[in-house]
């Protein structure tokens, strides 16, 4: 039977609650267990950054976020439903009471979010750290080992990554060895989202592939360029994917 491998990613066929059962459900054995969810953003950065297309090689989930890649997984014959990161998110963050096992930790943006997630973990009763690193934490390499060591130090089982691609995936996947066995969520603003402090677009907008067009209205200054780029750069993968398959002879 033939593989279907979009843009040579292993696509999972996992809903999000089953994703964030498996995580709750069980600890991985044998190191860390990584989540991604890749829009076209992430695909067009896969192109030319190397320690971002190792992360995604390395993930033990790769879900569709973004209605684009998962129209063209389906257009290379690839049955995937779209999997976003709020959808996991919600999941993880709602079915936490009742696994009182489970030790959270999150890497989020700000003091505001991280005020927020407290008062959501103590109302709910659950064990839960985070951290808040500095703008450019990625390139400071002393910063990351002592953040892993950190994260490890607390026996974590289940680790959200909130502060954005390439940074999320690229910390794991490069400091994968010095964190404990765990479960690894990148999600970027998933968490703020869930927590009530940014409004995500209404299900009429999801459900016809336009929350894109809503999170530019929210922030047109940050955003107008970087959809810009994204979008190219997802059209240049699609090309050179398909390329591909026609030189290895896949349809």
């Amino acid at each position: 039977m033939r593989v279907v491998r979009p843009f040579g990613l292993t696509l999972s066929k996992d809903s999000a609650r089953d994703i964030a059962s498996a995580a709750l459900g069980q600890t991985p054995t044998d190191g860390v267990a990584l989540v991604v969810t890749p829009n076209i953003d992430h695909i067009a950065m896969i192109r030319r950054l190397p320690a971002l297309a190792g992360a995604y090689k390395n993930a033990a989930r790769i879900v569709c976020d973004g209605w684009p890649v998962q129209l063209y997984a389906r257009f290379c014959g690839l049955q995937v439903a779209r999997v976003t990161g709020c959808e996991i998110t919600a999941e993880l963050m709602r079915m936490a009471p009742q696994a009182r096992s489970q030790r959270f930790f999150f890497v989020v943006d700000s003091t505001e979010t991280d005020a927020a997630l407290s008062a959501w973990a103590e109302r709910r009763g659950i064990v839960c750290a985070a951290a808040i690193p500095p703008f450019g934490f990625e390139r400071d390499a002393g910063y990351c080992e002592r953040l892993a060591q950190s994260i490890r130090t607390r026996r974590t089982t289940v680790l959200v990554m909130a502060v954005g691609a390439p940074r999320s995936e690229v910390f794991v996947d490069v400091y994968r060895s010095l964190l404990p066995p765990c479960w690894a969520f990148c999600v970027g603003q998933a968490v703020k989202i869930e927590l009530g402090l940014v409004r995500r677009a209404s299900s009429k907008w999801q459900s016809v592939g336009l929350e894109w067009l809503w999170r530019l209205f929210q922030e047109p200054g940050r955003l107008t360029k970087r959809y810009v780029t994204a979008a190219a750069g997802f059209g240049l993968a699609v090309a050179e994917d398909q390329l591909r398959n026609r030189r290895e002879g896949r349809p």
